[in-house]
């Protein structure tokens, strides 16, 4: 009788010890961004959207003359802007912690994985913080991100590691897909 209820106990415990440390893959916080870059024919989100191509692109949103535009900025130097159409104003959008998104391939993964991270620093930003100060990331062309703040580094190539400074979190991922350049891209 008191055998089974050791085993019992002992592969509970294991059990439970064995997800002690474990770090969440992706962020509980919302996030939702469709872009069909079919229609937006963006080459600097394709470069993003491209298998191999080492690059990285930051997705924020602007206004001009009372429209909403997409604003893309990649680690390569190159930027631009599509106009939101009318399916995209109808669509709930948001973009992370605090409106801004990076996505891209990892370069250095096999098999590749297309990856979507908050902007802002994991170690500096507080979305609950009043009023919310912006600590954004700044991603080099080797797709390095460094907080201009705490002076961290993050690996996006692989997984958005902290890859320089002090101890702390990994970079803020969520789910994302793309089904080709000119594709749609999806983050959730």
């Amino acid at each position: 009788m008191r055998q089974p209820f050791l085993l019992f106990f002992f592969f509970t415990f294991l059990l439970l010890s064995s997800c002690g440390d474990t770090e969440n893959e992706f962020s509980t916080r919302p996030c939702v961004l469709i872009v069909d870059n079919g229609t937006h024919n963006d080459a600097t989100l394709a470069a993003a959207m491209t298998p191999y191509s080492g690059t990285f692109v930051t997705i924020t949103l602007t206004n001009h003359g009372g429209a909403r535009y997409f604003k893309f900025s990649s680690n390569q130097g190159t930027s631009s802007e599509s106009i939101l159409d009318a399916i995209d104003q109808r669509r709930s959008m948001i973009l992370g912690m605090n409106d801004a998104l990076i996505v891209g391939f990892a370069n250095l993964s096999d098999p590749l994985i297309f990856y979507a991270f908050d902007r802002e620093c994991p170690n500096c930003f507080n979305p609950d913080e009043i009023p919310v100060r912006s600590y954004p990331l700044h991603v080099n062309t080797a797709g390095i991100a460094t907080c201009n703040t705490c002076k961290r580094k993050y690996d996006l190539n692989i997984g958005g590691i902290l890859s320089d400074g002090d101890a702390g979190n990994k970079m803020t991922r969520y789910h994302a897909s793309t089904t080709g350049p000119y594709g749609i891209l999806s983050v959730n």
